[in-house]
């Protein structure tokens, strides 16, 4: 069977105009029509009524899984995994660097329909801190069993070849970058779908939509992947 999954930083829901709008995102969503969608930036407010995963089960029928890696009274913001299929477990993976900002991975295990482990994540903006998170992403990705893995998130990875994408790709091999940011004229490939079976990743796009264009500050990324039952190659 085929998968189609997707990362999209989303950007607290503020759109490339600054205004705040759910509504943008839920519909690029919709836009998207994928099996599974990694989320950055997701802020929740109990304060000020604002339950976006709430929100965007209701819209989307889908599952949303909460990643948080900041937490204030009333408020939470991070990472989050909306998903079509039954998961398997969720576990979280701490990432922060000394004072830097928290941050943390998402590991999801499927075993239905088809056996695959999903790593979805943001990575920090320093480069001694995305090395420091490479390292710990790769140290749960040597410990694998049958399933694929797959990375997506926002890396933050500017520069194609630094150490964190080097240490990345000595687990997934080489893999297609596509530009995502800026919105206004994409240049730099912060987003990735990374597959460790190299073969099952068919298809990757940006979804450049007119919607998608002002949502957020963001291109949505999307993979096409060959995912058959119970793989064990």
């Amino acid at each position: 069977m085929r998968l189609r999954l997707a990362t999209y930083n989303i950007h607290r829901c503020f759109g490339r105009d600054g205004r705040f709008d759910p509504g943008r995102i839920t519909a690029v969503l919709r836009e998207l029509d994928a099996d599974i969608i990694a989320l950055q930036e997701v802020e929740s407010s109990q304060d000020s009524g604002v339950d976006i995963l709430t929100r965007f089960e209701r819209d989307t029928g889908m599952q949303s899984i909460a990643g948080p890696t900041l937490f204030s009274p009333g408020a939470t913001y991070g990472n989050a995994v909306l998903t079509r299929f039954p998961i398997d477990s969720c576990r979280h993976i701490n990432l922060s660097y000394r004072n830097r900002e928290p941050r943390g991975a998402m590991e999801i295990r499927y075993d239905s329909p088809c056996r695959l482990a999903l790593l979805a994540t943001h990575l920090g903006l320093n480069t001694r801190e995305r090395f420091h998170q490479a390292r710990r992403l790769c140290r749960a990705i040597t410990q694998q069993d049958d399933r694929t893995y797959i990375l997506a998130g926002d890396i933050n990875e500017w520069i194609p070849f630094g150490p964190s994408m080097r240490c990345i790709r000595r687990h997934f091999g080489p893999s297609p970058f596509l530009a995502t940011f800026p919105i206004q004229l994409p240049l730099l490939a912060l987003d990735r779908i990374m597959v460790s079976q190299r073969k099952r990743l068919l298809k990757l796009r940006r979804h450049n939509s007119p919607l998608a264009r002002i949502a957020s500050d963001h291109l949505p990324l999307v993979a096409e992947i060959d995912c058959p039952s119970n793989s064990t190659n």
